[in-house]
């Protein structure tokens, strides 16, 4: 006991010397401290330039939102999702895998459009010949061409006559407050069509399966273990993932 207490009063004391080294090296090598003010400014251009940051930080944090609703993202990653379900693999192909594809799909096929955009509005925004809202605003209108294309005219109607706006004589009078829920919902019914049409096959394939075991008597054997290697069997010999990329970039090309 008189040695437990020995090493605890030892271990005390060097806890107090490693507290007072530590305080003395913060002492002769203080921490640098960071001031923020706010106040006036006889610069005009550096509260422009100011708030031009602020604004382009919000716009940087709302980016997934305008990805997924405005690209092509949310059909590609809509169907590959269905491609794993219909399987039945689970997990496998991983979510990174798929988002990752989806991303560098969505790339692919908004080149054209990104291209314009950069080519009308911020290469001429660069060079100092357009303003920032003269750009953005040609900007919208590449961007509304696309998704314009791909919308059903009875999806837009709906915003528009929710909002009692007139019917547009053409893209550029189309306000993109209603474009862009026209064109998520449009894009969430091909998926859904495209998703469906890539379940038909491997459905069989469980009937078929189910059916098989059922005639057999192996009623407690789960079906899905014996259709699942059939499934990726299918799969690998109609060369699957390049029919389901040929569809998604086909789909893009009307």
């Amino acid at each position: 006991m008189m040695k437990f207490n020995k090493r605890l009063i030892f271990l005390l004391i060097l806890l107090v010397l490693c507290g007072s080294f530590a305080s003395s090296a913060y002492a002769a090598d203080p921490i640098p401290g960071i001031n923020i003010d706010i106040g006036t400014s006889d610069n005009p251009q550096g509260a422009s330039s100011a708030i031009t940051i602020v604004l382009l930080i919000t716009i940087l944090s709302i980016a997934p939102a305008i990805l997924i609703l405005m690209t092509s993202f949310t059909r590609i990653v809509i169907v590959l999702g269905f491609v794993r379900t219909s399987l039945g693999t689970q997990q496998m192909p991983p979510n990174q895998m798929l988002i990752g594809l989806a991303l560098f799909l969505t790339f692919f096929i908004m080149a054209p459009t990104l291209g314009d955009i950069n080519q009308t509005a911020l290469q001429p925004y660069l060079k100092g010949e357009l303003t920032q809202t003269a750009a953005l605003e040609k900007a919208s209108v590449s961007i509304k061409k696309f998704m314009f294309q791909h919308t059903r005219e009875k999806d837009l109607k709906l915003f528009l006559d929710y909002t009692k706006a007139p019917r547009p004589s053409g893209v550029e009078d189309t306000p993109i407050t209603a474009l862009v829920p026209a064109y998520a919902i449009s894009e969430l019914k091909t998926a859904f069509q495209m998703g469906f049409m890539i379940f038909i096959p491997f459905l069989v394939i469980d009937m078929v399966i189910a059916s098989t075991l059922m005639a057999m008597g192996m009623m407690m054997l789960p079906p899905v273990m014996i259709s699942l290697p059939f499934k990726i069997l299918l799969f690998i010999l109609v060369d699957g993932w390049y029919l389901v990329v040929r569809s998604l970039l086909l789909s893009y090309n009307t």
